[in-house]
């Protein structure tokens, strides 16, 4: 007689229970989803690893829309933080969004609520199935979020972020050589939205297309190429790129022609900044460093401070951020961003050019952190960014500053939420 399987023995289930760890990484600990992978599937081969990372990225997409479900076929409601509903919210979406079997996404998900209700995660799944459900398009925005959103910018900003939500991200790529835009749009076969600039316009692998090994090109969501682009033409000039890792930026800058000196605190990150560099063949100066203790050996002519955020202008490649950041984050997030910005500042040379940057859709993070810095610094006035040094599509709010929200370019395939701001300091 053949010997009972264990559970461990059933195929995927360690996949899945890694999932369950980074799951409970993201929403229980608050910790970002990309730096909680390493751990929770530590020891799986690659493919498991993309699995474990599909499972918790489409759970965290779709997050409101599956406890809906779930709470629809219970009679009582699950504690939120129930493994119970977890366990469902991992089997539900292998089935609505990745296309697994049921009976693969139940024999998955009842060995993680050994000893626990598993005629409770049975009978839910099971009921869900039959009734074959679909998850809505686009997926539901956080109510927190929505809120908070809609308070800043309207009830339009979320629905056009629900609507983004739903879209894979475009890949962008900026070029070493702004000069070669039209030879690399027909290479690519990609479109342009601005020199320098192609956008892909389908899946595929990155090493493997033309230009890659050689370096000329490199990975940036359009509107993070915006900051280095309002810096223009170096033409020898000095500039401190600060929080630069993975180097984006930093090779913009080479490649117009700055003397970069790039400051991260990340080694892992700088370590990628490096790589890139070799690859691409330019040239900068990489420092490993706090910048609430560094400073630089002279002033520059230039600073692009792209300081640390909430990264909610990135929660379509990110949906963890959705969940993770609330106004504890983003106000101890502003304070940081304050303290940078007036170091930063310190370190500028009189009629130098400072652009702040962040990556997020908070408006404390973007223009109330640029207006408190105004308030402070009367030594330093706004200077407009132009409709010509931008991307066509993108252009300056009334106060000169940039700012893509999740309606930008929104028909080409939108782009990452920014604010940039450039100031100049006065020559006195």
């Amino acid at each position: 007689m053949a010997k009972p399987s264990r559970s461990d023995d059933v195929p995927g289930l360690p996949a899945r229970r890694a999932a369950l760890r980074l799951l409970d990484a993201v929403l229980r600990r608050g910790e970002p989803l990309e730096l909680a992978l390493h751990g929770a599937a530590q020891g799986l081969p690659p493919a498991d690893r993309a699995l474990v990372h599909a499972i918790a990225a489409e759970t965290l997409r779709h997050l409101p829309d599956l406890d809906a479900l779930i709470d629809g076929a219970t009679h009582q409601p699950l504690p939120h933080d129930a493994k119970a509903r977890m366990v469902l919210r991992v089997a539900l979406t292998q089935l609505l969004a990745l296309g697994t079997a049921p009976h693969a996404a139940i024999a998955t998900a009842l060995p993680l609520v050994d000893g626990g209700p598993r005629k409770l995660v049975h009978g839910v799944f099971g009921t869900l199935a039959r009734s074959e459900p679909s998850l809505p398009q686009p997926p539901t925005l956080p109510a927190d979020v929505e809120t908070r959103w809609a308070g800043q910018w309207g009830k339009a900003m979320p629905q056009a972020a629900a609507q983004a939500y739903a879209l894979r991200p475009a890949v962008d790529l900026t070029l070493r050589d702004a000069g070669q835009t039209e030879q690399w749009t027909e290479t690519l076969g990609g479109v342009s939205l601005a020199p320098g600039h192609v956008r892909l316009l389908g899946a595929a692998s990155i090493p493997e297309l033309p230009g890659f090994d050689e370096g000329a090109w490199w990975v940036q969501d359009l509107a993070a190429s915006c900051p280095a682009r309002l810096l223009g033409q170096g033409q020898g000039r000095t500039v401190l790129d600060l929080c630069a890792a993975p180097g984006g930026k930093t090779m913009q800058l080479a490649a117009a022609g700055w003397q970069v000196t790039a400051v991260d605190q990340s080694k892992k990150r700088l370590e990628r900044l490096s790589d890139n560099l070799r690859r691409t063949g330019l040239k900068a100066d990489v420092v490993q460093a706090d910048l609430r203790q560094w400073s630089p050996a002279a002033p520059a002519d230039a600073i692009l401070l792209d300081a640390p955020c909430t990264a909610t202008g990135i929660y379509r490649r990110h949906p963890d951020v959705l969940h993770r950041i609330g106004p504890r984050q983003i106000a101890e997030l502003a304070e940081l961003q304050a303290e940078l910005l007036a170091r930063a500042a310190e370190w500028l040379k009189p009629g130098g050019t400072l652009i702040y940057a962040t990556c997020s859709l908070e408006q404390a993070e973007g223009e109330e952190q640029i207006a408190r810095f105004m308030a402070a610094h009367p030594g330093f006035t706004a200077q407009a960014a132009t409709a010509a040094e931008l991307p066509g599509g993108i252009d300056p709010t009334p106060q000169g500053h940039v700012r893509t929200l999740p309606a930008t370019l929104a028909q080409q395939g939108g782009t990452d939420g920014f604010f940039i701001a450039r100031l100049r300091r006065s020559v006195h």
